[in-house]
């Protein structure tokens, strides 16, 4: 087993020749890719015969599915009718999921609404736990939702909380972003010492099984002091925007771990998805 690399959604490259994600599983594995996330994020406005096509012809390229939900779910939103929402719109996105044979879902934690890191959490978990009851007895309890980490600072989901999020049931796996935890620490966490001990913390938490097949989100980040994440950038983009791939590269090659990377570069995630995946190998 080995990494598996992908995009998130559609590279502009791929938009100028084709008008339907349809094409993108076989342009993907054309283009020498293993995996795509497909985009919900703004909503779940795909149909049934669409996403079921989609499913066949990614089977028929050996491209793995995944979805993003859409963005807007807050899982530490205390409200009961915001709750009803978030539930909709996690299992609207299963059933998408289902559709097309895509086997992981992220999901979303939440932002604190002016509470206490802890009291935001707690929120969280009650929630959690009531989405996962909500898929099962939807009959989605083969599909694995993956808590992501977050990129600004007043949002939940830094690492420690993703994973104490996905204590509460063996089949969740973190979508760990390291973009994102890049920008929230400010820059801190970026390279080889700092993706070792975050890596070690997430077999110290989840067990070996769980961690070396775990979900991610990469590519760089421009962040402001104040409020960490401020928009994606790209490979080619030269002021300095991190983290640095390489040295994770190089540590999941170390540890033979098999993750997911999906690559959410502004435009270009094709292409430094297959940059990610040529440095990987060459260091394996």
């Amino acid at each position: 087993m080995s990494a598996k690399f992908g995009p998130a959604g559609n590279s502009d490259s791929f938009s100028r020749v084709h008008n339907s994600s349809l094409a993108a599983p076989g342009w993907i594995a054309d283009f020498g890719l293993d995996c795509y996330e497909y985009q919900c994020g703004k909503g779940v406005h795909v149909g049934e015969d669409t996403a079921v096509k989609i499913g066949v012809n990614a089977r028929a390229a050996g491209i793995v599915l995944s979805l993003h939900a859409p963005y807007f779910i807050n899982l530490a939103n205390p409200d009961r009718d915001a709750l009803q929402k978030t539930i909709g719109y996690i299992t609207a996105g299963c059933q998408v999921a289902d559709w097309m044979g895509a086997g992981r879902v992220v999901i979303h934690s939440g932002a604190l609404m002016k509470r206490s890191r802890r009291e935001a959490l707690e929120t969280a978990k009650k929630s959690l736990l009531e989405v996962i009851a909500a898929c099962d007895d939807q009959g989605f309890s083969h599909i694995t939702l993956c808590p992501e980490t977050m990129g600004k600072i007043n949002q939940l989901g830094n690492l420690d909380e993703v994973l104490e999020l996905c204590t509460l049931d063996g089949r969740l796996v973190p979508c760990i972003d390291f973009g994102h935890l890049y920008a929230r620490s400010l820059g801190a966490d970026d390279g080889a010492a700092a993706f070792c001990r975050m890596l070690d913390r997430v077999e110290e938490i989840l067990g070996p099984d769980r961690a070396s097949a775990f979900h991610s989100h990469f590519s760089h980040i421009q962040f402001t002091p104040g409020g960490g994440e401020k928009c994606h950038r790209t490979f080619a983009d030269d002021d300095g925007y991190g983290p640095d791939w390489t040295p994770l590269a190089a540590e999941i090659a170390r540890r033979g771990w098999s993750p997911t990377f999906i690559c959410e570069s502004a435009g270009t995630q094709a292409e430094d998805a297959l940059t990610m995946k040529r440095t990987y190998q060459a260091l394996l």
